[in-house]
């Protein structure tokens, strides 16, 4: 083996170590990186040569983390790793951005990137470190690469900076962002703040990009050092220049004047799609197959070119707006009837659907990753299917981009959410996209807000959110920042910058980059005219609906949520569950117990007040201390000699004794009480070390006239000790019946 190492030190004196040579040395480019225990296993292969007329970038990332890595069993019935989670998919969305551009343009041969998570220290963020480990079995392999990058999660706690902090140090932070970027350029931006300013913002890029060149510096030693410095040679693209200026010479002024027109989307596509037909029209017949995919490939650079100029020149953009304007919107909420909360945001020709389901704490979603356990009470899912964008093509499940756009509108909108005591409800919000004509995330962001609002959710501020675009130019150094960007403008634009917030800060962002060399001053640029689009956004919804309702829905079950002493949880579930499962049953509600600082928070979910009322009695029952002086309705469980015993409440019993039948004198309990009777008793005494309790029925009696109550003779002591031990005697018998009595009729105490 020829082992090679890196170490990397960061500010606090960690150190993350890249090693090479020992695993995986079949693969093109193998790595182990490692920062205290965490391990993380990179590999990347390439195909030898591209496929037959592939004209993109075929690369596949895939981050897997192994349950065994920190010593746990995987769940469900088969016992291993299943498909990839979203939390899986996210992280290799946040590795394929950042290296996706820094592919040569015509290299076109199939790569494939995995990073496993092979060890597992239980406060190590692993996410952190697979970008660099990406980047790294790059680094050492032959593949064509204009890296290296490397991914750093910057957060700030309490006022400070810090990188790649633990789960523990998280607590707390109002900055929690994942920055790429390779030794010269940002490429990639992503994360959630709690509505910080957009100068804090970019300190927090800054103070990223920092480590991150020191660890694109490290990746370039490590080339030296295993001799990859050369990369393979390729040819993947097949040119013909004097086609390529025939297109652009029929075809770019007629390209600038559709483009120019400003018709809608699918009338705008038909056009350019009949100006390329219209060429193809002009090649002799017999070449027309061989040349069609040349010429798409040169119309679609002549289409962006045009495109491009005309923004750039003119300012005037593809639907006839200036480089600020935002696109007219309409909302409408309460738009579905059943639904616990909807609302429609359309934005130009980009439109989401959106409905609010509250539901109780059964319904939170479960989480089960190899290092994060636990559930989640608010969850949003965001839908794209192809009617959208007007697609005839079957609808299969859902894609990476579902579950990485869902998760951008999820952390916009998740600092507003009240969770906790502060909301009872589990609550979700879907998104289904009916029109997609650029940012459609954003969409489901403001869609998301109105439609909380109008089920009632008291959330703590509205968010809007707004994408971002960049049009620039090298040689003459002209740039343009487009507000609320169409699909086109982000497909042949150099940036996709998401911005979500409420009036008083950020509270999520999105950047992939796709130029070199963005300077800080175009960001800074490009964040404030976000803010003062996501600003107009905002007094747009506002016009609809500007605060959350009053009141749930009529037809939004209700919860009653209390609070009971952590002694009680098990009276209240019962012996494997049959007390509150019957409870359930009997009033037709739900009912969850949570265990919080040595307390239970009971939840309790139904459809009427009647039946909530009822559950919420049975378990105050349960749940009430009894207290000498109070008088109680109980129920009659067993007779003795000496007395009865009376369940005063669920649970609860105490004595009777014979003596407080009544004022006259009592031959025989039978003769008053039998099993079964319901009688009202007054609690005269609960003994402190025992707790057994002493009751009274006459005491709730008028005392007949002249009555004296006799005085009763003091016993000698011994003669007490042995009458006291002769009655617990025979309140252990009673006890011990009554047990037989319960069994034989299928109970236990």
């Amino acid at each position: 083996m020829n082992v090679v190492k890196k170490s990397i030190t960061l500010r606090d004196g960690r150190v993350i170590e890249i090693e090479t040579g020992k695993l995986a040395k079949q693969a093109d480019g193998s790595v182990v990186v490692r920062m205290g225990n965490t391990m993380l296993l990179a590999t990347v292969c390439c195909a030898k040569e591209a496929k037959e007329d592939v004209d993109f970038m075929p690369l596949s990332v895939e981050y897997k983390e192994k349950f065994a890595a920190a010593g746990r069993y995987p769940g469900g019935f088969m016992k291993r790793e299943g498909r990839a989670s979203d939390y899986e998919i996210l992280i290799a969305r946040l590795i394929d951005r950042a290296l996706r551009p820094l592919f040569p343009d015509d290299f076109h041969a199939e790569v494939f990137v995995t990073v496993n998570l092979i060890s597992a220290e239980k406060d190590i963020q692993p996410d952190a470190l697979a970008g660099l480990a990406a980047s790294a079995a790059l680094a050492v392999s032959d593949i064509p690469f204009n890296g290296p990058i490397s991914e750093v999660r910057v957060a700030r706690v309490n006022g400070q900076l810090m990188i790649n902090p633990t789960f523990s140090q998280m607590e707390g932070a109002d900055i929690d962002i994942m920055v790429a970027a390779t030794c010269d350029n940002i490429m990639m931006v992503e994360g959630e703040m709690k509505e910080v300013s957009e100068k804090d913002m970019l300190e927090a890029i800054k103070f990223a990009h920092e480590e991150i060149k020191i660890q694109c510096q490290a990746q370039l030693e490590l080339m030296q050092e295993v001799g990859k410095v050369e990369k393979r040679a390729y040819c993947h693209e097949r040119n013909d220049e004097e086609l390529r200026e025939a297109v652009r010479t029929y075809c770019y002024d007629k390209c600038y004047a559709i483009a120019k027109a400003g018709t809608a989307k699918h009338e705008r596509g038909e056009a350019f799609d009949a100006l390329r037909e219209e060429f193809m029209a002009t090649l002799p017949e017999e070449e027309r197959d061989e040349k069609a995919p040349l010429v798409a490939r040169y119309y679609h650079d002549v289409e962006k070119e045009a495109m491009r100029r005309m923004i750039l020149d003119e300012g005037v953009r593809l639907d006839g707006r200036n480089t600020t304007q935002i696109r007219p919107i309409w909302t409408e909420v309460d738009y579905l009837p059943c639904a616990h909360g909807s609302a429609i945001f359309t934005r130009g020709e980009t439109q989401s659907l959106t409905t609010v389901t509250l539901g109780t704490k059964l319904d939170m979603k479960e989480l089960d990753e190899v290092l994060v356990q636990g559930t989640e009470q608010f969850v949003l899912h965001y839908n794209f299917p192809p009617f959208s964008t007007g697609e005839a093509r079957p609808q299969r499940g859902i894609g990476r981009r579902e579950v990485g756009h869902g998760n951008l509108a999820f952390r916009a909108l998740k600092p507003m959410v009240p969770v906790g005591a502060e909301n009872p409800y589990a609550v979700r919000v879907v998104s289904d996209i009916l029109e997609s004509n650029g940012s459609s995330s954003m969409a489901t962001v403001c869609a998301g807000t109105l439609a909380l609002m109008d089920a009632g959710v008291k959330i703590k501020k509205p968010v809007s959110g707004i994408a971002m675009g960049l049009i620039s130019d090298a040689k003459s150094g002209k740039y343009a920042i487009l507000s609320d960007i169409l699909g086109d403008e982000d497909h042949l634009g150099d940036m996709d910058f998401k911005v979500t917030g409420s009036v008083d800060g950020i509270t999520a962002t999105q950047m992939d980059i796709k130029v070199d060399g963005l300077s800080y001053e175009v960001l800074e640029k490009a964040l404030e005219q976000a803010r003062q689009g996501r600003l107009h956004i905002m007094g747009e919804m506002m016009k609809t609906i500007s605060e959350p309702r009053e009141d749930y829905k009529p037809h939004v079950p209700r919860i009653v949520q209390i609070v009971i002493p952590g002694e009680f949880i098990g009276a209240v579930i019962g012996t494997g569950g049959k007390v509150i499962q019957d409870i359930q049953k009997t009033t037709g509600t739900t009912i969850t117990i949570t265990e919080e600082n040595e307390m239970g928070i009971v939840d309790i979910f139904g459809e009427n007040k009647e039946s909530m009322d009822a559950a919420l009695k049975r378990i105050k029952d349960i749940t009430t201390v009894p207290e000498v002086g109070e008088t109680y309705h109980g129920k009659v469980v067993s007779i003795l000699e000496f007395g009865a015993f009376v369940e005063i409440l669920p649970g609860k019993e105490g004595l009777l004794h014979i003596s407080e039948l009544d004022y006259t004198k009592v031959e025989k309990v039978e003769d008053v009480l039998k099993v079964g009777d319901e009688v009202d008793v007054k609690l005269l005494e609960i003994d402190g070390k025992s707790g057994k309790m002493r009751l009274s029925r006459r005491a709730l009696m008028e005392k007949p006239e002249g009555w004296v109550e006799p005085v009763r003779k003091p016993r000698p002591e011994g003669e007490r000790r042995n009458n006291d031990r002769r009655n617990d005697r025979g309140e252990r018998r009673g006890e011990r019946t009554e047990r037989g009595e319960r069994r034989e009729r299928g109970e236990r105490k």
